[in-house]
């Protein structure tokens, strides 16, 4: 079978999370993958490789005659670690990924000194750029095997509880929909901690005012049909795409490749702004920020030590989860991981409520180290996704 479209292209993603979820359970019962298995992924990567590509990367059909240029790198090195891990043994493995990033081992010493010998009561970290390779596309950034099975290794040998916090939604192509974790390993929590699901399965959520509610899905639904319009349909297919979150939506106007003419992005946002105008005409509930390839519409909520209007960030998600679950924060270690300044808030949210905090961010921008280190003084830096969950593996080994 040819991939063709994009939505081939993300059909044939979505395919594999089972696939993959059963190499890791195959895995962990140390039990012999099925060939079939591997010959499924193998061939998901032969589809994509066989996508006409040009100059400026692979070229897919988003409309019956336009089409977009994309930088498959995630999806297929991802794919080839799969199926290098699956066919080697472990330890050759860590030699693929040396080869990969230079100082690797050097990187991961260093960070199970730093960690040896603990066991945290919470395990909280984000997705992309910390415990996930970045991808451009969040709908084809299905979780590698290898990276479900060191994490899953880590949640249950060396913490309580394990949760997986990111800005993107829970739901309907979001967080549950492309990570291959086993049951009943990880909290999954989505729009930045504000929406979860259990080990349970269960489904909770931060209280938001009926009527801000009532304004979000109003908006929600003119931005749904403005995406249905041919001329603005592009952008519900780059980057982020159309995000539904739970007191936020997230839409994109660009992606990494550029892939949209800069004049046509430019007159997207100010047709998005003018939507949120008309659904807030006052300014009393919503807040945009335009980060250059997504528009973010966030609705605000009052600060709970000052009373007043804020965006919610992952901060006010650890607090909801360490009420709601509950995770139980000033009674043992933590472990919280970041890539990012607003993954910093989730560290001074466990700082808050337990010195006994340790931090491992993915990072070599020395103001965001600075500003981490001054919230935690237990922090370890590393450079790349793969180190942490290395690290993270050999520490549960």
């Amino acid at each position: 079978m040819s991939i063709k479209t994009l939505n081939a292209f993300y059909s044939a993603m979505s395919s594999t999370v089972e696939y993959r979820r059963m190499i890791v359970c195959h895995l962990l019962e140390k039990s012999p993958v099925p060939v079939k298995l591997g010959n499924y992924l193998k061939q998901t990567l032969e589809q994509i490789l066989s996508i006409p590509r040009t100059d400026g990367g692979f070229e897919l059909f988003y409309t019956e005659h336009k089409t977009m240029k994309l930088d498959l790198t995630y999806e297929i090195e991802e794919l080839k670690k799969d199926i290098f891990f699956i066919e080697h043994p472990e330890d050759e493995f860590a030699v693929y990924l040396e080869d990969l990033h230079p100082g690797f081992h050097s990187e991961v010493r260093n960070t199970i000194e730093a960690l040896r010998g603990k066991r945290f009561l919470n395990f909280i970290t984000d997705r992309d750029g910390t415990v996930n390779n970045y991808c451009g596309r969040y709908r084809s950034s299905v979780q590698s095997a290898y990276n479900a099975l060191f994490l899953t290794r880590f949640a249950r040998n060396c913490s309580e509880r394990s949760v997986l916090l990111s800005s993107a939604p829970l739901r309907n192509l979001g967080l549950v929909d492309i990570s291959v974790f086993p049951s009943s390993t990880y909290i999954y929590a989505g729009s930045k901690g504000r929406e979860y699901m259990d080990i349970q399965n269960r489904y909770h959520r931060f209280p938001i005012e009926p009527e801000k509610q009532n304004k979000l899905h109003l908006l929600n639904t003119r931005l749904a049909d403005l995406l249905k319009n041919p001329r603005y349909e592009p952008f519900s297919l780059i980057g982020s795409g159309l995000q539904f979150k739970f007191g936020q939506t997230t839409v994109s106007r660009q992606d990494i490749n550029e892939s949209i003419p800069e004049n046509e992005s430019q007159i997207f946002l100010r047709r998005v702004k003018a939507l949120v105008r008309e659904a807030d005409p006052g300014q009393n509930f919503f807040r945009i920020e335009d980060t250059g390839k997504d528009i973010e519409i966030i609705l605000t909520v009052t600060d709970e030590k000052y009373g007043t209007l804020k965006d919610f960030d992952k901060g006010n998600g650890v607090r909801f989860l360490n009420r709601d679950v509950p995770l139980l924060l000033n009674e043992g270690a933590n472990l919280i991981c970041g890539d990012t300044f607003s993954d910093v808030p989730m560290v001074e949210a466990a700082v808050e409520t337990n010195d006994e905090t340790f931090a491992l961010f993915v990072s070599e921008d020395h103001a965001l180290q600075k500003k981490v280190m001054a919230v935690c003084p237990r922090a370890v830096f590393v450079s790349e996704p793969d180190v942490l969950v290395y690290a993270l593996n050999e520490l549960a080994r």
